[in-house]
């Protein structure tokens, strides 16, 4: 398997998805992007499974998009890398079954508006939590802006996306962002459990929860997510996020 790419196991109706790019800390691409929801598709046509697993390997889930890459960018190119960042993520959300983020370590930026377009987040308590986009001159471009509100509310959504600060777990767990921490070498054990859990309930009684519970944020989510693309794209034309990410990229503070 070349650097990017997407492990996929099923195993008694669960699918466990890991993120597979651990030397640039699964950061996303978007050939990783672009794998991640071709395997997300598979998985929507797979009447067995009951319950997904998604995880990272090596010491993050994902530490968000790979900066190199956006730094390459411009405008045209970012709107349609969000475009289909979020298109990947919203077929994730979209799976009639349960989909539970065990989080083993960094979810910061893309990688938290990964974690959000699951229905359940269980993390070590070595995880680290942000959305640190502000201090790279740029915003949320995956649905962040849209899922970090409906998950904890939106000043507290406010405060992680403008001030860039980092949660450690305890952090994430009191704010809502998680809903249970368990030690890191029994992590995916314990997303198992929960998984096992849901699997062996009526399935169409799940499917009909999951349905329902995301009616209320489908009026709006439509529109708000383009908007979000063409705000993240416009930023791209400005001095301001060509420095942020330069300034990233050569580990210094950037001199705005």
């Amino acid at each position: 398997m070349d650097e990017s790419g997407i492990l996929l196991e099923i195993k008694d109706g669960i699918a466990i998805v890991t993120l597979n790019r651990p030397k640039a800390l699964n950061a996303l691409n978007l050939a990783l992007i672009e794998e991640f929801a071709a395997v997300i598709k598979q998985l929507s046509r797979n009447k067995d499974v009951r319950a997904l697993v998604l995880t990272g390997a090596g010491k993050a889930f994902v530490a968000g998009a790979d900066v190199k890459e956006l730094a390459s960018m411009r405008a045209s190119q970012a709107f349609s890398f969000s475009r289909q960042g979020q298109q990947a993520f919203d077929r994730l959300e979209r799976l009639d079954f349960p989909v539970i983020a065990a989080i083993n370590g960094f979810a910061l930026g893309g990688g938290c508006e990964l974690a959000l377009a699951c229905d359940i987040r269980i993390a070590s308590v070595t995880a680290k939590f942000g959305m640190p986009e502000v201090s790279l001159g740029l915003m949320p471009g995956f649905g962040g802006t849209q899922r970090l509100c409906r998950a904890v509310g939106y000043a507290n959504a406010m405060y992680l996306m403008t001030t860039a600060e980092t949660l450690n777990a305890q952090e994430a767990l009191h704010m809502g962002l998680v809903q249970k921490l368990t030690e890191p070498d029994v992590l995916l054990e314990e997303a198992l459990v929960i998984a096992s859990k849901i699997a062996s309930r009526g399935r169409y009684a799940v499917k009909a929860v999951k349905e329902l519970a995301l009616k209320n944020f489908d009026a709006d989510y439509v529109n708000s997510a383009e908007l979000e693309s063409e705000v993240f794209a416009g930023l791209f034309g400005k001095p301001e996020a060509e420095e942020g990410m330069n300034a990233f990229l050569e580990k210094r503070n950037p001199q705005w």
